[in-house]
């Protein structure tokens, strides 16, 4: 019986454990990255282990989110990341250098190879053909330390894609027609690889836009396969000699297959407020905008910019609409700037934004009040745009560039006859904005700078016998870290500092909750379905911590934050009867006893004191997990086993 793909990279780089499904494996992790958001901490805790100096091939650290420095908070993170960096063997990306996941596919990426990173979209590397898996920033210091990353040896799902697409159809409504077959729960544990004839017909930044947003379905990760388009693309990066062939066997086994012809794929959206909420284009109309912004680690690439630069050229913007565009990367925009592309935008009167997240994550250009945003992001969550009340819709840089002109969602096809934008056999290649760490018999001298807004990681225990505490929140289905912990331009700068950013934790849903979990000291958070879905940011897991949070207790768990909780030391409880979660109320006495037995056994009860009622928990934890988490977090066990 032949392998997938994935099972070739996985197996081949297990150092713990053995290739069967549903058991948990140790990964040797051959490359990392960071961004400014999450890096501050993943540095911190790297510190706190104290390995000297990086073990993996290769580790950067990227500026891309925190960009925005309206005080002195986020220069400071920078400096801080910097020298880090410097000192412990990573590389360090500037910022203006560009937006950490299409950077790395551009000058680091390897086919092949593992990656994790401290962003949830670092699957993006699997348009390359590596093993790229978003994860916790606890996580990443491990992995720079030496340390194997952990998941459950996944389930493989097959799209297998046939035909090519249409005329002013993009790869942006192809992930989108995945995420209407499979919704924001259906990758979970699972990893999506994909194949077929039709996989030759799509570059290798089209296929990072699929495998950027494979996040959104929850994936483990997605990957292509590694092919003579591959091969093109790395050539034309200046670095064809990492390319290898890789592809499954013929005779590979999956577990499921969906099959995909790109031929029927019609331009689409994601409506308001899920990513997988999708609708074609004629189904949705022509409504009013009132924004639109292009770019992100999703649809910011060369081609895509130049597509949107052929749109807009020799016309003008609509009078009652915003356009923003970012390109990806340095690399992109000098590209533009030297073609003549970037004169055309600025002409249309679009409004140029530097190469970094931005509007993706709340860091600027919030919509009007009750407004209408088109993006071509990867999430459009309620509150996320910094807008509470904005409509986002994630559509394809095609979709966005015609619709700001016309001022209403406009079908592209509209527009005749579709240019062919051809793949440069050359990129402009200056890495001059990447800064190589000292050598390690320099390193002693480097000094790490840290400013007054960087605060230690939170203090945590070992796990106690027994908590008695009240429901300090209950909280509904699909609750995304965004919930949890609010990105934007307001909160982003207190990254570094958990005590200040817990303030601000749950505040979507209720803004009483951090007064309310500081004065009952410890208590414990009730959830729906998926909970904990989208970013990667270990904040949503630190800030609770630091809040006093000791259990959650949910109907389910999204993989990054619950694996989050556990590096944080918190447990993380499913309800074994779903239905018993609408027997819990906010401010509840609860009582779970008897834990460290819970913790091998993985089942406990939950004694509601006010009501008089017992509900049965599960307490599912591998073997190294139970060791974390009586152990008080990842940060205690590795110093305990290192």
């Amino acid at each position: 019986m032949g392998l997938t793909l994935t099972e070739k990279i996985l197996n081949a780089h297990i150092v713990d454990g053995v290739p069967e499904k549903g058991t948990e494996v140790g990964l040797k992790i051959d490359q990392t990255l960071t961004q400014d958001a999450t890096g501050t901490m993943a540095y911190l805790e790297f510190e706190a282990m104290g390995v000297p100096r990086v073990k993996t091939e290769k580790s950067v650290a990227y500026i891309d989110h925190n960009t925005l420095q309206s005080g002195f908070e986020n220069a400071d993170d920078h400096r801080f990341i910097g020298s880090a960096a410097k000192k412990h063997g990573i590389y360090f990306s500037r910022p203006g250098n560009g937006i950490c996941h299409q950077v790395h596919l551009e000058r680091f990426g390897v086919p092949g190879k593992t990656l994790i990173g401290s962003d949830s979209h670092t699957p993006t590397g699997g348009g390359l053909g590596m093993i790229a898996i978003g994860a916790g920033g606890l996580d990443v210091a491990v992995a720079m330390g030496g340390g194997a990353y952990y998941i459950t040896y996944p389930e493989i799902v097959n799209v297998r894609l046939s035909g090519k697409l249409s005329p002013w159809c993009a790869a942006k409504d192809v992930i989108l027609e995945v995420l209407r077959i499979l919704s924001v729960k259906g990758g979970v544990g699972k990893v999506i690889e994909y194949s077929g004839e039709g996989v030759l017909s799509l570059s290798v930044p089209e296929r990072a836009t699929i495998t950027n947003m494979g996040a959104e379905l929850g994936a483990t990760t997605s990957i292509f396969p590694s092919d003579e388009v591959t091969k093109a693309f790395l050539e034309a990066e200046g670095r064809g000699d990492v390319w290898q062939k890789l592809s499954a066997d013929d005779d590979a086994i999956y577990d499921k297959t969906i099959d995909i012809n790109l031929s029927s794929i019609e331009p689409a959206a994601a409506c308001p407020h899920s990513p997988d909420n999708v609708k074609k284009l004629s189904e949705i109309g022509s409504i009013k905008i009132d924004q639109v912004c292009i770019g992100s680690c999703t649809n910011s690439s060369y081609a895509d910019m130049m597509k949107v630069a052929y749109i807009l050229k020799g016309k003008t913007v609509h009078p009652d609409v915003s356009l923003a565009i970012a390109p990806g990367s340095k690399q992109v925009l000098t590209m533009l700037a030297e073609n003549g592309a970037l004169a055309d935008m600025i002409a249309s009167g679009a409004r140029i934004l530097e190469s970094a997240c931005g509007p993706c994550i709340g860091m600027g250009q919030s919509p009007n009040s009750n407004g209408v945003s088109l993006r071509t992001f990867n999430r459009n969550f309620e509150g996320r745009s910094g807008t509470k009340d904005a409509k986002v819709y994630l559509v394809s840089p095609e979709v966005a560039a015609i619709s700001a002109l016309t001022g209403v969602l406009t079908d592209p096809r509209t527009l005749g006859e579709c240019p062919e934008i051809k793949m440069p056999e050359k990129f402009l290649i200056n890495d001059n904005m990447v800064e190589p760490p000292a050598p390690e018999s320099e390193a002693d001298s480097v000094k790490i700078l840290m400013g007054p807004n960087i605060k230690p990681y939170p203090e945590t225990h070992p796990l106690p016998d027994g908590i008695l505490c009240k429901c300090s929140l209950k909280v509904g289905d699909n609750i995304t870290t965004d919930h949890i912990m609010p990105a934007g331009a307001k909160i982003l700068p207190l990254r570094s500092n958990i005590p200040a950013i817990s303030n601000y934790c749950f505040t979507v849903c209720d803004e009483s909750f951090p007064e309310r979990a500081k004065s009952l000291g410890e208590s414990i958070i009730v959830g729906g379905a998926n909970y904990g879905q989208g970013s990667s940011r270990e904040h949503a897991a630190l800030a609770p911590l630091y809040l006093g949070i000791k259990a959650v207790i949910v109907k389910s768990f999204a993989r990054i934050h619950r694996s989050n909780l556990i590096n944080a030391g918190i447990l993380p409880c499913t309800f074994k009867n779903e239905a018993d979660y609408d027997l819990i109320d906010e401010g509840d006495l609860l009582s779970l006893s008897g834990l460290k037995d819970a913790v091998e056994s993985g089942s406990l009860d939950l004694l509601d004191k006010t009501k008089g009622i017992t509900v049965p928990l599960s307490l599912d934890l591998s073997d190294r997990a139970k060791n974390i988490i009586t152990a008080g977090g990842l940060l205690n066990f590795t110093k305990e086993n290192f």
